[in-house]
């Protein structure tokens, strides 16, 4: 809940950032010099990338929390491991624990179910680079899952 408050006071923030910039922008735009106009396309632009990007962290976020919501649901989340005093997985249990959900994802290779379980295990075995690219697969599945059952009603 706590992180959610922060979320919500960022995205605020970056709400009146994005409408000063685009205010700034326009006021650029309307002089009708050309460097102006230039760097008013410019202060438009970069903030509208900033506001894609931070759509589509969102949608992540939210459509993987979802899909854990779903797991617990079914009982499908991977058993928690043991941790450290820090709070972080053991890392001997977690690299003994990843072949199981290496060769889910094997088996089932467009199962969203097989690839978020892929996920925590690289989170757990301390690869957030292949842990974020395994849950962008499986987001891509359960959407494209949803998208299916939508259809098909």
């Amino acid at each position: 809940m706590k992180t959610k408050l922060w979320v919500g006071g960022i995205l605020l923030l970056f709400v009146l950032y994005i409408a000063m910039s685009f205010t700034q922008a326009m006021r650029f735009m309307r002089t009708g010099e050309p460097i102006a106009i230039a760097i008013g396309v410019a202060v438009f632009v970069i903030p509208a990338l900033g506001v894609w990007i931070l759509i589509r962290e969102i949608l992540f976020g939210l459509r993987t929390e979802k899909m854990g919501k779903i797991l617990a649901e079914l009982g499908e989340l991977p058993e928690d491991l043991p941790r450290m005093p820090s709070g972080r997985f053991v890392r001997e249990a977690a690299d003994a624990d990843f072949p199981i959900h290496k060769q889910d994802v094997e088996a089932h290779p467009e199962s969203w179910k097989s690839w978020y379980r892929l996920a925590l295990a690289y989170d757990a075995s301390g690869d957030r680079k292949r842990a974020r690219a395994s849950m962008r697969t499986a987001v891509n599945f359960f959407v494209a899952e949803k998208n299916a059952s939508t259809t098909s009603k």
